[in-house]
């Protein structure tokens, strides 16, 4: 189970990784607009963080709490870039809370304890 629960906290963070990435990218254009880095982080990040939130671990299960704000903030990245994936640009704040939310929800991740 430890195998597991590694290989999908990598695949997580390829996710993340795709998905800043992108955006970073994106907004170094001055276009604001979905690529397919973000479309595939974003749906990286919810999956996996879902596999990781089931408990396959002994007894160190995480607060319900923290693993709720991250589904939501997870799930409000998703939605935000898989509605907008097919505009050809996309309003300069609703592109920067993407970015915002995505680091928030790595803050809650790395900070919550």
């Amino acid at each position: 189970m430890e195998a597991l629960r590694l290989t999908l906290r990598y695949i997580h963070l390829i996710g993340f990784a795709l998905l800043l990435g992108g955006a970073v990218v994106q907004y170094l254009k001055s276009k604001f607009r979905i690529n397919p880095a973000m479309l595939w982080g974003a749906a990286l990040m919810l999956l996996t963080g879902i596999g990781l939130s089931a408990p396959l671990r002994d007894g160190g299960e995480p607060d319900p709490a923290k693993l709720v704000t991250k589904l939501a903030l997870a799930l409000l990245i998703f939605v935000m870039v898989f509605f907008s994936r097919k505009r050809e640009a996309v309003n300069r704040g609703h592109f920067l809370a993407i970015i915002g939310l995505t680091l928030v929800n790595a803050a809650v991740a790395v900070f919550w304890r």
